[in-house]
């Protein structure tokens, strides 16, 4: 009898993949509503180009199945808090199906070394000073070094401003226990705090396929740094100017692998000039709803990508 059985296509296309906690729509919640939506541009989009899609928990055991052709990376935002299963389960799909972001540059991101990378390509970072895991030095030696007054300490690897803290460089005694604690177990970044982000906020400039497709303005609220949505920031359209464009264009290409979608988080620096907070391109919310054609750009530059398999 003949062992070999043939090979069967798979059953779906495209997984667009979200966490466990966002599977159902809770109607009464804002937030819920917001995210699906912002999703449903996506799975639309998918479909109109005659794509199968189906919307799945990323831990759900079907995605290591081989029933999809592909994975789509949008709302997986636990990842980082359950990284050590997150990491082996990258490993494994990115063998079975195609991912976007490629699982090469999902690695890289994950990561905020990837901002040394981009400095030495010549893209403007915000100063960051790296510190590794179990480096014996207190907060205060690090921050011995440099001559700033404030400064924001935050892990290499995290998300939704786990674990950023902004402090005065008066009060590195009240931190070192906190920095005493996380440096035993992962590397840290150490940034002179950028002022513009109080008065000012912060630029996302989207890019999909290597064009900027919108942008928008988060700020934080009154006496918060922080300005994600969850720690009470808010959204506000913007028109990118050209220069930013241009920036977050070269930023995106000075990546060293194939980038489907990144959000770039751009602020003016302390010196006045544009610089690289983060380089988002693993799950970065995007934004649809100020420019729902966009999903359909991320719709074709994932069909492409698909036919040229």
């Amino acid at each position: 009898m003949n062992s070999s059985v043939a090979k069967t296509h798979p059953m779906w296309d495209v997984v667009v993949l979200t966490e466990a906690r966002y599977l159902v729509e809770e109607k009464d919640d804002w937030y819920s509503r917001q995210l699906h939506a912002e999703d449903r541009y996506v799975v639309e989009a998918l479909q109109a180009l005659g794509l199968r899609v189906i919307r799945r928990d990323w831990a759900d055991p079907a995605n290591t199945s081989g029933d999809a052709q592909s994975l789509l990376f949008r709302s997986t935002w636990d990842y980082f808090d359950r990284f050590a299963t997150f990491s082996p389960w990258l490993e494994q799909v990115s063998q079975q199906c195609q991912l976007f972001n490629p699982a090469p540059l999902l690695r890289w991101n994950v990561d905020k070394h990837y901002l040394a990378y981009l400095q030495t390509a010549g893209v403007r970072i915000v100063p960051t000073h790296f510190i590794e895991v179990g480096d014996p030095h207190t907060l205060a030696d690090q921050l011995a070094l440099f001559d700033d007054e404030q400064w924001i300490l935050k892990p290499a690897v995290s998300g939704a401003a786990r674990h950023t803290y902004r402090f005065h460089r008066q009060q590195v005694a009240d931190y070192q226990a906190i920095y005493a604690e996380l440096i035993a177990h992962e590397s840290l970044l150490l940034q002179p705090f950028q002022h513009a982000i109080t008065e000012q906020g912060e630029l996302s400039i989207i890019v999909i396929d290597g064009k900027v497709t919108h942008a928008i303005r988060k700020t934080a609220k009154a006496g918060d740094f922080r300005v994600q949505d969850d720690h009470g920031g808010t959204v506000h359209p913007h028109e990118a100017t050209a220069e930013e464009i241009a920036f977050a264009q070269a930023a995106v290409a000075a990546v060293p692998f194939d980038v489907v979608y990144a959000r770039v988080d751009v602020i003016r620096d302390n010196h006045g000039q544009l610089a690289v907070m983060e380089l988002e391109m693993v799950e970065p919310e995007l934004f649809f709803r100020y420019c729902p054609a966009a999903a359909e750009h991320l719709a074709r530059a994932v069909h492409r990508r698909l036919q040229a398999m």
